[in-house]
């Protein structure tokens, strides 16, 4: 496992950069002479970029020797957190989010499926568990501080503090990351097939209404706290903890838990419940939603563990590309989540009313899995599934 500890390094940076910029957006507003809304599109930008690169690379670099791909991508969002620290414009700033969203779309998917490809089968679910821990420690530790660090030095102090981090990360990966295995060539018609597959696009279907309902909520936690609780600018540093915190209590737990018991169909039916009664509270609790935004994070991060390991259950050909597409569902539903919000308060809907409507999104995911689950269940009948992952490793023969 010693050698996923590189690869978490990576998603440290990734997680940190991803979601310090929703602790920021009044700052970097202000400093521009834009809205928060408008500046808010920023994360819009970043998230897209991510989501379209994930699912371009993983096919059309089949057979690529993934340990060139994971650096170079490194290098790329890299680059872009550095023009981000040099926007002199909001156009500027917007470019540079998407030049690091690619770099980290493509990172994120070579370096979750090359966690998988150097443990055994068994030690899977921790290895995505310690990927995707990587991530959410970057939001709970890094977070925070990068919003104290923008409050005394200014954002781009933070985004320089980010920079720095991507090229120790870089160097360390290009100095010590083993040689990962390749993936054989998967022709076009076989990436396409894996849009219409009728095991995988349910599974990537909520993922993408959990990041919606999730990280989309997330991006204005400021003026949904400020609006349900009264919680000043000043004051929100420990509200993002305890969405962090959770966020690491889910992620690193989800994995041995899908290792141990193989029932990753039931888990992410009971994180979809978890999130739905988590966020629809929020308005009701105001300041004192710190156990919400524990459960909320906990869920929101911990899910994408056993969504991972359902479709890494696929046929070889297929299951790199499948888990492209859930990564690129989840940042696609983080950028239409943080775009809907935005354009909600521009047209003048109440901040606090915001987690209502995540809520309703996420009870739509839940709903969408539990259909899901239902047709599982009767594969399974007539192709048993002993890993506990559904139709995803016999839907084609059903």
């Amino acid at each position: 496992m010693r050698k996923i500890w590189l690869l978490m390094l990576g998603a440290f940076t990734l997680g940190l950069d991803a979601y310090v910029m929703a602790g920021l957006l009044p700052v970097v507003a202000a400093d521009l002479g834009t809205s928060v809304s408008l500046a808010g599109q920023m994360v819009t930008v970043f998230t897209l970029a991510y989501a379209v690169s994930a699912p371009l690379v993983a096919g059309m670099a089949s057979g690529v020797r993934p340990r060139v791909l994971i650096i170079g991508a490194l290098g790329v969002f890299t680059l872009g957190n550095a023009m981000t620290a040099l926007a002199p414009g909001l156009g500027v700033l917007l470019l540079s989010r998407a030049v690091a969203g690619v770099g980290a779309g493509v990172y994120s998917a070579l370096s979750t499926a090359a966690a998988a490809a150097l443990v055994p089968g068994e030690r899977r679910g921790r290895a995505l568990a310690l990927v995707m821990g990587g991530m959410s420690s970057g939001t709970v530790l890094g977070v925070p501080l990068g919003v104290l660090l923008a409050g005394h030095a200014g954002w781009r102090a933070t985004m320089w503090g980010v920079t720095v981090l991507g090229v120790v990360a870089l160097a360390g990966l290009a100095g010590w990351l083993p040689t990962v295995p390749a993936d054989p060539p998967v022709p076009a018609r076989a990436r396409l097939a894996a849009l219409t597959d009728r095991g995988v696009v349910p599974v990537v279907g909520v993922s993408f209404l959990g990041a919606i309902a999730s990280l989309g909520l997330y991006t204005y936690l400021a003026p949904v706290l400020d609006a349900a609780g009264g919680v000043g600018e000043g004051d929100v540093a420990p509200y993002l903890w305890a969405w962090g915190i959770g966020g690491v209590i889910g992620s690193v737990a989800a994995g041995p838990l899908v290792d141990r018991t193989g029932r990753a169909v039931a888990l992410v039916g009971g994180l979809m419940a978890a999130l739905v009664i988590a966020v629809g509270t929020l308005p009701l609790l105001g300041a004192a939603a710190f156990p919400a935004l524990v459960v909320w994070g906990a869920a929101g991060w911990a899910l994408q563990v056993p969504q991972q390991h359902r479709l890494l259950a696929l046929r070889a050909e297929r299951g790199t590309v499948a888990l492209a597409l859930n990564n690129s569902a989840l940042y696609l539903g983080s950028a239409v989540g943080s775009a809907l919000a935005g354009l909600a308060l521009s047209a003048g809907l109440p901040a606090d009313r915001l987690p209502w409507a995540a809520a309703a999104v996420a009870a739509a995911g839940l709903l969408l899995h539990a259909a899901t689950g239902a047709r599982a269940r009767y594969g399974r009948s007539r192709c048993p599934d002993p890993a506990g992952v559904g139709t995803l490793g016999c839907h084609e023969h059903s």
